[in-house]
């Protein structure tokens, strides 16, 4: 396709962390390049977990703002709150109409809430959230959608109710393609598992410098002694460092690893000022950012404008071909 349109989300549940940058936020900033990039702050699917109204209006700007720093231009990619464009809760209704249980049933979210056997029951918000999902993307005509490897079932939720709404109702909806980088489809946490806010082991993009240090500082390892040799291969410090240093940097590092003779809390400080020094333009754009009161409202308000525009023009071919008004 000569001009794709791009299309990615990200829920406001917290500080956004380095997983997010790598996952989400650095390959959105590239494919504003490459297209017409359309980024929502997911607020709606924020409210399955955060209840505090106040806390979902204080995340939903610093997603901005994080996003403005990391480089979003917003001449050249629409960065608007989903909330703010009311037509994605009337297209979820839509889809739930055609959505089969056994699909919902078997999405990734939901299975996990009950291999938990978590004590509150499963929410509607969790259960039906792949359809809200779906919504986001077919709002937009969207042909791609840049998701990590976990996150690809989402797509393919989309793929199957776009293909099905077209199959009952004609050719109404753009089928989407998933766009997923190999180089950093899981970024490790803290304690090696996936970095995820759910986990407690994120390393915020932002946080203060002795905060920031102190986490990186408890990255979970094993009880190697520094004299002896270690596996860089299984190492969540040298999967980080990767992200931030150079091939040579990270070569001396791996090579410092197999040969013994330094420890653990040497590579932690090699890393930990490898991210800081890679976020500092990043972070004096942020607070330069914060500084102008209006500015990012402006940003959110204008991008509304422009997603609202073409998501009417969705549902006003989507309502005809249904049948209503």
């Amino acid at each position: 396709m000569a001009t794709p349109r791009i299309l990615s989300g990200i829920k406001p549940t917290g500080q956004l962390h380095i997983g997010n940058y790598f996952g989400m936020m650095r390959p959105a900033i590239d494919w504003q390049e490459r297209g017409e990039a359309y980024y929502f702050i997911a607020d709606y699917h924020a409210l399955t977990s955060v209840h505090d109204p106040q806390a979902i209006r204080e995340y939903s700007r610093g997603v901005a703002l994080d996003f403005l720093a990391c480089g979003l231009d917003p001449a050249k990619a629409v960065l608007f709150r989903q909330s703010d464009v009311p037509q994605v809760t009337e297209l979820t209704w839509i889809l739930s109409c055609v959505a089969p249980m056994p699909m919902l049933e078997n999405c990734h979210a939901y299975k996990d809430h009950l291999a938990r056997k978590q004590e509150e029951p499963a929410l509607h918000g969790l259960f039906a959230y792949p359809v809200l999902m779906a919504a986001d993307i077919l709002l937009y005509d969207s042909n791609i959608v840049p998701v990590g490897r976990d996150q690809k079932q989402h797509v393919e939720v989309t793929r199957d109710l776009a293909e099905k709404m077209n199959r009952i109702f004609g050719k109404i909806l753009i089928v989407p393609e998933a766009s997923i980088r190999a180089e950093v489809e899981t970024i490790p946490g803290l304690d090696g598992r996936k970095m995820s806010k759910s986990y407690g082991n994120t390393a915020p993009l932002f946080d203060e410098e002795k905060s920031l240090k102190k986490k990186i500082m408890g990255i979970v390892t094993d009880s190697t002694p520094v004299e002896a040799p270690k596996d860089p291969a299984s190492s969540s410090i040298v999967q980080l460092y990767r992200l931030f240093a150079s091939p040579a940097e990270v070569a001396v590092m791996e090579e410092q690893f197999r040969g013994g003779g330094v420890g653990y809390g040497d590579f932690k400080k090699r890393l930990f000022g490898a991210i800081w020094d890679y976020f500092a333009p990043m972070r004096t754009r942020r607070a330069e950012l914060e500084s102008d009161g209006g500015y990012v409202n402006r940003v959110l308000r204008e991008g509304a404008e422009r997603a609202g525009a073409v998501a009417e023009k969705t549902m006003a071919r989507v309502r005809s071909a249904v049948g209503l008004r």
